[in-house]
C-alpha cells in the first residue's frame, strides 16, 4: 500500500531556494544582448547563454504588481531563468494584450490596452530583477477583425492561419504590431523593449505553416478568396521557375512537388520580410520564424535564414474532452524512441531552443519528464527549454488541486486549457525543476562528444531512423542540401540507423546518460548531479524488491517503491564527493486527494490537498566528508527532522521514506 504526504503549493515560494547558485546572473541582461554563436547562444561579454524555464499563457502575462514580484522570485528559487510570453493576443483570455476585462466590445486588434501593457511592463521588470530573461511571441492567437480593415475577418481562424503568411494586409498588420511592441518604452526599466537585453529570443508566428493546413471538405482552409490568392501566387512562382505544372486542377494544400518547394520559398519570403522589418526598427535579440514540428519535414528548411530554430514536443496520449477525460499512463523509460519529431528541427550551426514541451497530468509517470527532457537538451547542446505551461492565469491562490485552474470545463472551447498543462503546483513536474535547471544552465551534463550531420535526399523522409535512435547518443543536426557540415564529425543519411543500444541499454557517447529499456529506468551520472529515475522496484506477492543495476558512480539506490525519481545535486561548485551542501529530491506519483479513475478514464478530479507518494529507498552517497546531516524539508520549507545516517567505506548511507518522509532532503555540513 502506497503512502502519500500532503504537498500544497504556494504562489510566493518554493520549498527549497536554489537561486543563490545563480546569484551572479542578476539582473538579467548584465552580460549584454544574446547572440547566436554557431550551435549555441552567447551573451555579448562571451558568457554562454543557456536557459531553463516556463511559458506564461494568456492572462498569466498580466498579473498585479505584487504577484509579479512573487512569481518572479518563485521562478528564481526553482532555478528558472526564462519566461516565454505566450498567447498574449488570445481573445479568450482575460486579460489579453487588447483588452484588460471582458464586457466592452473590442472592434479592432490594432490598439494595445494600456492597463494590460502596464502589467506586462512591470512583470518584465520583476523578472529582470530576479535574473530571468524573456522570449516574446509576436503572434499566437490574434483574432483579426473587420475594424482592422481585413476582408473576410469573420471567417478567419485565430492568427488567420495559414493566410497570415501571404495575405498583404495581414502581413502589414503584423509589422505594425512589431512596431507597437518593440518601440514601447517600459517605464519600470526605462528601456524600449528593443533596447533591453532581457529579451533573448523572439518568434514571428506560433505553430503556423503551409504544410499542416486544416482543410474543409472542399479543400479550402476557410476563406475561398484567400485560397484562390495562394493559387495565383503559385502560378506566378511556376512561371518564374519555368516549371510546367497544372496549377488549376491541383489542391493547393497538397504536399507534393513542386508545391512543397513553392511553400518553402513563400514562407521564407514571409519570415524574411518580418525579420528585416524588426531589424529596421532596432530589434536586437535573435529571431526565428516558427516552431511547428507537427509532421512537416519541410518546416526546418524554412528556418534557414533565421537566427535560431525552435521546436515543440509533447509526450502524451490522451483524449481530453469536455465530459469524457481519458489518460493513457505510459512511461518514457521502456521505449526506444521518444524525440524524433523534435530533433529534426535542429539545423546545423544554429542554436536550437524548445519553447514548448510537456508530459502532462494526469500521467502517473510524469515525474520522468523534467529529468529526461532536460538531460537530452543538455546532451544535445540545445540552448534550452520552456515547459508549456506555468499557468494560464495569475489567479492561483485558490488553485489548490492539479489539473483544474479555472471554474469552467473549457477555455475558448478547448477542454485541456482548464488546467491540465498548469505545472506551478505539480510536485511531479515543477518539483523537479531544481535538477533540470542545474543540468541545463550549469551544464552539469556536457554535450555529447560527437556531432553527427544528417542529410536527406527527400524532404519527406527527414524524420527517419537516424532521429529515432540517435538523440540520446550523439549530437544530431540537420544539414540542408547545399550547406556544409560545419563542425560535424561525420555525416550520415537520414535513412541510417545510429547504433547505440547494447543489451537493451541506450548510452550516450559521453557516458553521462543511459536508459535500461527492459527494466524501465534511466540514469544521469555527472560530477555534480546524479539521478536514477523510473522503475525502482518490482513487486511479487505484495512485496517490493529493488531491481538490479540501480547504481551510478558514487550513488547507490535500493528502491522499495515501484516508481520514482531520486535526484542528487551539489549546490556548490564542488563535485558531490566533496560537496558541503546538496539537494536530494525523491519524487514519484502525485495526485489530488480522493481523485477517482476507472482505468484510464478520470471520474473525479479530487480535492485539496495535493498528495505526493512517499519514495522509500536506501541511499548511499560516496563522500570524502564525515560531517554531513540529512534533513527532510516539507512543502513550507521547514525541516521535518534529521534522518539517521551512517558512514562506512567512504559512503554515507541512510533510508528515506521511513523517518521524516519528504519530497526534498538537504544534505549539509554541520
Amino acid at each position: 500500500m502506497s503512502e502519500y504526504i500532503k504537498t500544497p503549493a504556494y504562489v510566493d515560494s518554493m520549498p527549497v531556494d536554489i537561486s543563490f547558485v545563480f546569484a551572479d546572473e542578476k539582473p538579467a541582461g548584465k552580460h549584454g544582448f544574446c547572440l547566436p554563436d554557431g550551435d549555441s547562444f552567447r551573451f555579448e561579454d562571451g558568457t554562454p547563454a543557456r536557459f531553463w524555464g516556463v511559458n506564461f499563457n494568456g492572462g498569466a502575462n498580466f498579473p498585479e504588481h505584487d504577484y509579479a514580484k512573487k512569481v518572479a522570485r518563485r521562478l528564481a528559487q526553482s532555478g528558472c531563468n526564462i519566461v516565454r510570453f505566450h498567447q498574449l493576443d488570445a481573445e479568450w483570455d482575460t486579460p489579453n494584450i487588447y483588452g484588460f476585462t471582458k464586457g466592452k466590445r473590442v472592434s479592432s486588434s490594432r490598439v494595445l490596452d494600456e492597463e494590460s501593457m502596464d502589467r506586462l511592463d512591470y512583470l518584465i521588470y520583476a523578472l529582470k530583477s530576479e535574473g530571468i530573461y524573456c522570449y516574446f511571441d509576436m503572434m499566437t492567437y490574434r483574432k483579426f477583425k473587420s475594424g482592422d480593415g481585413v476582408p473576410y475577418a469573420d471567417k478567419l481562424r485565430d492568427s488567420a492561419k495559414p493566410y497570415s503568411i501571404f495575405v498583404r494586409r495581414l502581413i502589414d498588420l503584423q509589422k505594425e504590431f512589431c512596431e507597437q511592441i518593440w518601440n514601447r518604452v517600459n517605464k519600470y526599466t526605462g528601456l524600449a523593449y528593443k533596447d533591453d537585453p532581457v529579451f533573448v529570443m523572439c518568434e514571428i508566428t506560433n505553430e503556423c505553416d503551409l504544410f499542416n493546413v486544416r482543410k474543409l471538405v472542399d479543400g479550402s482552409a476557410g476563406v475561398p478568396e484567400y485560397d484562390k490568392e495562394l493559387k495565383e501566387l503559385f502560378k506566378l512562382w511556376l512561371n518564374e521557375k519555368n516549371i510546367d505544372f497544372d496549377a488549376d486542377s491541383c489542391n493547393i494544400y497538397e504536399n507534393r512537388q513542386p508545391l512543397i518547394d513553392f511553400k518553402i520559398d513563400l514562407t521564407e519570403k514571409y519570415y524574411r520580410e518580418i525579420y528585416d522589418h524588426m531589424r529596421s526598427i532596432g530589434v536586437k535579440c535573435p529571431i526565428t520564424g516558427t516552431n511547428w514540428t507537427n509532421g512537416a519535414p519541410a518546416n526546418p528548411l524554412t528556418q534557414r535564414t533565421m537566427d535560431f530554430a525552435d521546436g515543440h514536443h509533447y509526450y502524451y496520449d490522451w483524449r481530453w474532452g469536455e465530459n469524457d477525460k481519458f489518460c493513457v499512463n505510459a512511461q518514457i523509460n521502456g521505449q526506444k524512441s521518444i524525440f524524433p519529431n523534435l530533433g529534426f528541427m535542429r539545423l546545423n550551426n544554429r542554436p536550437y531552443f524548445v519553447s514548448e514541451w510537456d508530459m502532462p497530468w494526469p500521467n502517473s509517470y510524469r515525474a520522468e519528464g523534467p529529468i529526461y527532457y532536460a538531460a537530452v537538451c543538455a546532451l544535445q547542446g540545445w540552448a534550452g527549454m520552456t515547459i508549456h505551461t506555468y499557468a494560464y492565469s495569475p489567479k492561483l491562490e485558490n488553485m489548490n488541486i492539479l489539473g483544474k485552474e479555472v471554474s469552467s470545463s473549457t477555455i475558448g472551447g478547448v477542454p485541456y486549457r482548464e488546467g491540465i498543462f498548469s505545472t506551478w503546483n505539480d510536485p511531479a513536474k515543477f518539483g523537479l525543476f531544481y535538477h533540470s535547471a542545474l543540468m541545463v544552465r550549469r551544464a552539469d551534463i556536457s554535450p555529447a562528444k560527437r556531432k553527427i550531420g544528417v542529410k536527406s535526399a527527400s524532404i519527406e523522409k527527414i524524420i527517419s531512423d537516424a532521429y529515432k535512435t540517435g538523440l540520446e547518443i550523439h549530437r544530431l543536426a540537420l544539414i540542408p542540401d547545399g550547406e556544409d557540415a560545419v563542425g560535424c564529425d561525420s555525416v550520415i543519411s537520414s535513412a541510417d540507423t545510429i547504433k547505440g543500444e547494447e543489451n537493451g541499454i541506450i548510452r550516450s557517447d559521453n557516458g553521462q546518460l543511459w536508459r535500461d529499456i527492459q527494466n524501465k529506468f534511466g540514469a544521469v551520472d555527472t560530477e555534480r548531479t546524479k539521478i536514477i529515475y523510473g522503475t525502482l522496484a518490482k513487486g511479487k506477492n505484495g512485496i517490493m524488491s529493488p531491481i538490479d543495476g540501480t547504481e551510478v558512480n558514487g550513488l547507490k539506490v535500493e528502491g522499495f517503491t515501484d516508481f520514482g525519481v531520486i535526484a542528487l545535486s551539489s549546490l556548490s561548485d564542488a563535485p558531490i564527493e566533496d560537496a558541503d551542501n546538496m539537494l536530494l529530491s525523491t519524487i514519484g506519483r502525485a495526485r489530488n486527494t480522493e481523485a477517482v479513475f476507472d482505468g484510464d478514464k478520470m471520474i473525479e478530479y479530487g480535492k485539496a490537498p495535493i498528495l505526493s507518494e512517499v519514495i522509500k529507498a536506501k541511499i548511499s552517497i560516496k563522500t570524502n566528508r564525515q560531517d554531513l546531516s540529512v534533513w527532510g524539508v516539507n512543502a513550507e520549507g521547514f525541516y521535518t527532522g534529521k534522518v539517521p545516517a551512517e558512514y562506512s567505506d567512504g559512503y554515507m548511507t541512510f533510508t528515506v521514506g521511513e523517518k521524516y518522509p519528504a519530497n526534498y532532503y538537504l544534505i549539509v555540513a554541520e
